[in-house]
């Protein structure tokens, strides 16, 4: 059976919600939280790939970074996604949750049921 990984932000709120669903589930799991270990670009386009998302899939558009660095009006390629998105980690939507071959980014919470 593969490990349960989320990849969360303690103080989300959704993650909050994804974390409880993931101890009443009572299976084991890793929690990361990805401010204080960064992804890795080969990390995260693998939990990209898992999910079947591309980068700007994840992007949180509402977010001041998104509006000060003038993404809305980028034309930007994956890679460059990518990078963006490691530097600057409050662009990704969260939490992603990864099992095996398998990852979903837990937009509502509930939705991390599809993978226990």
């Amino acid at each position: 059976m593969a490990e349960v990984t989320i990849y969360q932000k303690p103080t989300c709120s959704t993650c909050r919600q994804a974390v409880q669903l993931l101890k009443e589930n009572g299976k084991p799991f890793k929690a990361i939280n990805y401010y204080e270990t960064p992804f890795t670009k080969p990390q995260l386009k693998s939990l990209l790939k898992k999910a079947g998302l591309s980068p700007v899939d994840i992007v949180r558009t509402k977010e001041d970074v998104y509006k000060d660095l003038g993404l809305a009006k980028k034309n930007l390629s994956d890679d460059e996604w990518l990078d963006l998105l490691i530097a600057h980690p409050d662009l990704i939507q969260r939490p992603i949750v990864e099992k095996g071959e398998k990852a979903i980014l837990a937009r509502p919470a509930e939705s991390v049921k599809e993978l226990l």
